[in-house]
């Protein structure tokens, strides 16, 4: 008997330390907490939202015979768009009726996608889309606040992720028995709305566990340049990008091997993959094209992707060292994890709702809390 009455009062302890862990810690950071969990909720359709917007000008006017060089296409948008640095890359598809789609950025105007015919070199476009994405991105990177906003956000995930564990603890039924298992995995939707309240933080917490989970480390890695070069090492991968000190320096006077050889060489080499993405930034100053092709390209991940280098002044592959390439594709995990583009629009869904469910959560939790300090 003895033996019982201090088992019960070492669960209950538990059970008290474990409700504690639950509440202050997330009532303090649920406002960062909800307002991470939005922003990033919005960006998962991004990709969808940005060719909504492109509209008519992702697809040209007319098919021709004779695609004008790549080149051509950058010193069009530099004419035209003046003020605009050097384009970051450029996207071409081997459907021959798509655009192309190229990344510009001015201290004015900020981020755009700039969609230009490859035939005529017409600009179809200038979508500016992206920037709205991109501070979104950086209000849930960094509440725009640079380093001192992103460990805000960081200890805040980390917090989360603490409410994360503690919730699973009080969600779990202490006796597996029917009323018990309907009270943890149904909604009870006629219920007075504490109640509906209740089981809405209580049963979607725990249906949306594991994307969340997903979310938070896979952000969290992200962040965190020690632990993101810690993944990429434990799967064989090299950290940094030393790689690039060993390519082919930038020659002046000597003949390159054009941009639109080098992208059908790539289209070739991998015919099942339906866009390329091209690296332009240091276009003036390398001695190489480094080059991406997927079976779909978004902004910050590739599904299936390929990683190319070749030699701009002989057009030959390469190789890059399995160490790089495993590095390269260990990103675009954690990129495809987090944006959810791991199982295309199936995963994009999963993550939406997952988004959702998260940013409900410390609502939820603070009127739970709110009604019982009432009472």
């Amino acid at each position: 008997m003895y033996d019982m009455k201090e088992k019960n009062k070492s669960r209950n302890s538990f059970r008290k330390a474990i409700t504690w862990l639950h509440l202050w810690p997330g009532l303090i950071s649920a406002i960062i907490v909800t307002f991470v969990c939005l922003t990033g909720t919005i960006v998962v359709y991004c990709d969808e939202i940005m060719e909504l917007s492109a509209g008519k000008a992702r697809f040209v006017e007319e098919v021709k015979p004779q695609r004008l060089p790549a080149e051509k296409l950058i010193e069009i948008l530099k004419k035209e768009l003046p003020g605009k640095r050097q384009p970051s890359y450029m996207v071409v598809y081997k459907d021959p009726k798509r655009s192309v789609r190229i990344n510009m950025f001015s201290r004015e105007d900020g981020l755009s996608m700039v969609y230009i015919d490859p035939y005529s070199g017409k600009i179809l476009k200038e979508d500016r889309t992206i920037y709205f994405f991109y501070i979104t991105a950086h209000l849930h990177n960094s509440l725009l606040l640079g380093k001192t906003g992103q460990w805000i956000v960081d200890i805040a995930v980390i917090i989360f992720l603490l409410e994360l564990i503690t919730g699973l603890i009080l969600w779990w039924p202490r006796r597996w028995n029917k009323p018990t298992v309907q009270n943890s995995f149904k909604i009870k939707w006629k219920a007075p709305f504490k109640r509906l309240n209740y089981d809405l933080h209580k049963v979607l917490g725990f249906y949306a566990l594991a994307i969340i989970l997903v979310l938070s480390c896979t952000g969290l890695i992200i962040a965190f340049h020690p632990l993101a070069d810690a993944t990429i090492k434990a799967f064989g991968g090299k950290t940094g990008h030393g790689d690039e000190q060993n390519m082919p320096d930038f020659k002046e006077n000597e003949t390159s091997v054009s941009l639109n050889d080098a992208i059908h060489f790539a289209f070739e080499k991998y015919p099942d993959k339906k866009e390329l993405q091209l690296a332009t930034y240091k276009m003036e100053t390398s001695g190489y094209y480094r080059m991406k092709v997927a079976d779909r390209i978004g902004l910050k991940s590739a599904q299936n992707p390929e990683f190319m280098i070749t030699d701009r002044y002989t057009g030959k592959e390469i190789t890059l060292p399995e160490e790089t390439i495993i590095h390269e594709k260990v990103e675009n995990w954690l990129w495809s994890l987090h944006m959810g583009t791991w199982m295309g629009q199936l995963g994009k869904l999963i993550t939406f709702l997952g988004g959702l469910i998260a940013t409900s959560l410390p609502v939820t939790g603070f009127y739970i809390w709110w009604g019982k300090r009432r009472k």
